[in-house]
């Protein structure tokens, strides 16, 4: 089981974002408490399309933990596959 993070390109005000996924919400959710993210901040909880979006800091941050960075296509598919497997439930 793994926490992933993809490159931060993402502008939001004055920072730059990224996506940082996991293959469970639990595993998730823990790597944002570690790296001090508002569990309120995640995106889509409990779907196919659960990540929070953290900043640059915060990335390295979650690197530093055992994250694994990946590209944006990785997260893409990651998703997708995700998805499909909630379709055959």
């Amino acid at each position: 089981m793994s926490v992933y993070v993809d490159a931060a390109v993402w502008p939001f005000g004055r920072m730059l974002m990224c996506h940082m996924i996991a293959d469970t919400s639990e595993e998730l959710n823990l790597m944002a408490d570690k790296i001090e993210v508002k569990r309120r901040w995640i995106q889509h909880p409990n779907t196919y399309r659960e990540h929070y979006d953290i900043c640059k800091s915060k990335r390295a941050l979650a690197i530093r933990y055992g994250a694994i960075q990946v590209t944006m296509s990785f997260v893409g598919e990651f998703m997708e596959k995700r998805k499909n497997n909630d379709r055959l439930k």
